[in-house]
């Protein structure tokens, strides 16, 4: 009898993690490495947050919890829908989860049939078609090209939408490539969805309060309020407050699907981490000051990397509108050799050479979906964006 269950024949292991983990054992190794891969502000958690950790240790609020959320959390977070966006949530409509993956994992693991489909705009962050896959559906994906500035088009929406079809996932700003939806151009894309009833939308607004130049973010169930009852809002405390680690993620919808996916987790993880909820209670109940002062550190970041890469002949690097990402494309560069000798062929023997050749670690395009094109986090210093981007301008000039 096979011990591995043939589901795991479905899915990859994420390529995000996959480069972290080889940037990490080379420079383990001794190598010198600057990694790009990793979704992650390298600022530190804010302290009120932490001190607000601390007064739950102390305060022995160290046990089990209800399933999916604190109810303290849970008004936080609908205080934080109707201050943000416009949305009004009860308690019951919230789910809080082990980070922003666990609730879309738990929707998917909830709703999806065998031979129902969900529409992924591509490029797309890694993990939404193999989630799809192992909750027993089939991701459809919509491309959404470099000429579109990595945006959905309502016709590419329209297209990718069948009688199958059960969910949209929808991102913006977008990780991998940080393209922001106006509201104008969302309501085109909710427009679509108004006349296809049976679609479900599962919104991940992770990158919220990474916009810049001006960008205002819209969400869909406040861009079209009769979505409201047929949308999944999914958001969490990673990006905008440093807490990656904390794993709090959370989603507010209608009452039969948060109940659907209570259920998933009473029997997988149940509660998250009881510390780490008090502590985005603080994060979304204390001061927000320190997110605009973050964000003007990732625009100056962000302008850098866009010059630098920008400058490579072969390479085309469009300005994102927000999240800490840019998706340049490198179409110039296919079909030439490395210094060290390697043909580059597509964008993961791009990314590979380039780390072989000069220690830069990125993620190559194929993983999202869209190629030829690679990802680079800007989210860690000025210094080391500056040497990658030397280190990737002189790896270029060195193609033949």
């Amino acid at each position: 009898m096979e011990l591995l269950s043939a589901t795991l024949d479905r899915v990859k292991p994420s390529p995000t993690v996959a480069v972290t983990t080889q940037a990490a054992e080379l420079k383990a190794a001794g190598r010198d490495i600057i990694a790009l891969g990793a979704g992650e502000p390298d600022f530190d958690t804010p302290q009120n947050i932490k001190d607000a950790a601390v007064a739950a240790i102390s305060a022995g609020k160290t046990k089990y919890t209800a399933v999916d959320g604190i109810l303290e959390l849970k008004q936080a977070i609908c205080a934080k829908f109707k201050r943000d966006n416009g949305l009004d949530y009860t308690p019951s409509q919230i789910s809080v989860g082990t980070g922003g993956k666990q609730i879309l994992y738990n929707a998917l693991m909830a709703t999806m049939n065998p031979g129902e489909e969900v529409v992924i705009p591509a490029p797309y962050w890694v993990s939404y078609p193999d989630m799809v896959l192992l909750a027993g559906g089939t991701p459809v994906i919509a491309p959404a090209t470099l000429e579109n500035n990595f945006k959905l088009t309502p016709e590419a929406l329209e297209e990718a939408i069948t009688p199958k079809t059960k969910w949209f996932i929808f991102n913006s700003p977008s990780n991998p490539t940080g393209a922001g939806y106006s509201r104008d151009e969302l309501k085109a894309l909710t427009d679509v969805l108004m006349r296809h009833p049976h679609v479900w939308v599962m919104t991940d607004d992770m990158y919220e309060h990474l916009a810049y130049d001006g960008f205002e973010f819209c969400t869909p169930a406040q861009v079209e309020p009769a979505l409201y009852d047929r949308t999944l809002t999914v958001n969490g405390v990673s990006k905008a407050y440093a807490m990656t680690g904390w794993r709090i993620g959370y989603a507010a919808g209608p009452e039969k699907l948060i109940g659907a996916m209570r259920k998933i987790q009473s029997q997988s993880t149940s509660n998250p981490c009881t510390i780490s909820q008090w502590a985005a209670v603080e994060a979304l109940n204390g001061t927000q000051d320190y997110i605009a002062e973050n964000n003007a550190m990732f625009v100056r970041r962000r302008n850098l990397v866009v010059e630098m890469l920008s400058a490579i002949p072969g390479v085309t690097c469009p300005t994102p509108e927000g999240a800490f990402y840019v998706y340049p494309s490198i179409s110039g560069l296919i079909g030439k050799t490395s210094a060290a000798g390697t043909k580059i062929t597509d964008d993961e023997t791009f990314a590979t050479a380039l780390l072989d050749e000069t220690g830069v670690a990125v993620v190559f395009g194929a993983a999202f979906g869209l190629s030829p094109n690679f990802r680079v986090s800007y989210a860690t210093s000025d210094a080391a964006l500056k040497e990658a981007c030397t280190r990737i301008q002189t790896f270029c000039a060195g193609l033949t």
